[in-house]
């Protein structure tokens, strides 16, 4: 089997031994990711993005997302985040789940883990 890591360049990727995504197994395993910013809808949102750009490396789109979770120190947060998550979706939405828990820091509000199906290889 052949695996495939994707590294985003974090300084954390390294300090920690981690890589934001890896390719196996036929998925696309997409590490948890904080985003940034003030606020937990623009924190998703460039959560988001450092994910699409994780999952276009691999080959795929948040249209081949099977699975995702969502981790938040203050669950009633999640609500917010909503359109931008059905937005992000749209008619491809993964099984998903939601946890209230600690984060790494505490100036996060959100932390997104994605599984997606990874392309076939030609």
């Amino acid at each position: 089997m052949t695996i495939k890591r994707i590294h985003s360049g974090s300084p954390f990727e390294e300090k920690i031994g981690y890589c934001r995504a890896v390719v196996a197994g036929g998925f696309v395993h997409v590490a948890g990711t904080v985003g940034q910013g003030d606020t937990v809808e623009e924190q998703c949102r460039t959560a988001l993005g450092t994910i699409g750009w994780a999952l276009r490396q691999a080959g795929a789109g948040f249209s081949d997302a099977v699975r995702v979770t969502y981790y938040l120190p203050t669950a009633s947060d999640f609500e917010k985040c909503w359109p931008i998550l059905a937005e992000t979706f749209g008619d491809n939405p993964p099984v998903a789940t939601m946890i209230e828990c600690g984060l790494i820091d505490a100036k996060y509000r959100i932390e997104i883990e994605l599984t997606a199906l990874a392309p076939v290889a030609a």
